[in-house]
């Protein structure tokens, strides 16, 4: 079997995403800059929205389920008058109002928007409907009833009201849509609504404040990019740590459990192992052994 080209690089490269451009195009142009073997990202934005896309290198990749689970916080804008097929400017109106929301209207909406809540996906999504994306259905020209999903909304406020826009902040779990809050709010608030810009600003352990410019990601800087890598740990901060033994190590990089110290882990908790400053894997804490399900290559 042929070998994948690419360098064996691990680690996490946070891209601050510009608009006009997929998520997979991001990754894609990351591993063609690193010359990386194997690359994926943790939580696609839209090719309009922009900020934090956490790019997984190699063995970073493994960590790719932990950051999934993980909080992230959006600021977007709202456009009131005008429901679209997107729900965001891209998309065609389907459905106008002249009505507009005060401030205080919105503010009164808001608390039904957070905490667990059940929200329907935007038919243009990457939700998969018998086996094909649900936005490759809805551009044939299908009519989707996509089911009600899950979603925990940490935290929602108002920024700052306009008439006929309103700046929001969102603090929510995995697999919510802004759009649909967007959607959703000015339907409740008898206006109609749609996203008019969308920022990614953090994403679990990972703030936009400390992302590397997209145009800077280019073979021509491939050293200055390699030096901004996070380690493979740097993803795992909602998990508690474990220490390995030296003996324990080698078990552990073998697949078997491995003893460990250190750490306040709970019996049967979800941990990250790192032995002599290097994470080498993730596993079930069994009492003083841990039972790697994901081991790290060195």
């Amino acid at each position: 079997m042929a070998r994948k080209k690419g360098r064996d690089i691990s680690g996490w490269l946070i891209v601050d995403k510009p608009a006009g451009i997929g998520s997979t195009d991001v990754v894609g142009k990351v591993r063609w800059a690193l010359d990386a073997k194997k690359a994926g990202h943790a939580g696609t934005l839209d090719p309009d929205a922009t900020g934090v896309l956490a790019v997984a290198l190699g063995e970073a990749t493994k960590t790719v389920p932990v950051l999934t689970e993980a909080l992230k916080a959006y600021d977007f804008t709202v456009n009131w008058g005008a429901e679209t097929i997107t729900d965001d400017a891209a998309g065609e109106v389907l459905d106008s109002s002249a009505a507009r929301p005060s401030a205080d209207q919105i503010l009164s909406a808001l608390p039904r928007f957070i905490g667990d809540i059940m929200q329907i996906p935007p038919a243009f999504s990457a939700v998969k409907v018998d086996g094909a994306r649900a936005y490759d259905l809805a551009r044939e020209g299908e009519v989707l009833e996509l089911d009600a999903r899950p979603l925990y909304v940490d935290e929602l406020t108002l920024t700052e009201a306009r008439a006929d826009q309103a700046d929001l902040h969102m603090v929510c779990g995995k697999g919510g849509y802004v759009r649909a809050i967007a959607r959703d709010l000015g339907r409740a608030l008898g206006c109609l609504g749609h996203v008019a810009s969308l920022r990614r600003v953090w994403s679990g352990p990972f703030d936009v404040t400390n992302a590397v410019p997209f145009t800077l990601v280019d073979r021509a800087n491939q050293a200055e990019i390699e030096a901004r890598l996070l380690p493979i740990q740097s993803a795992l901060t909602d998990l508690p740590e474990m220490r390995a033994t030296d003996q324990g190590a080698v078990r552990i990089r073998n697949g078997n459990p491995g003893q460990v110290i250190g750490g306040t882990a709970q019996y049967g908790e979800q941990v990250w192992v790192s032995h002599d400053g290097r994470a080498i894997c993730i596993g079930r804490f069994m009492g003083g052994e841990v039972q790697p399900d994901r081991v790290f290559n060195p």
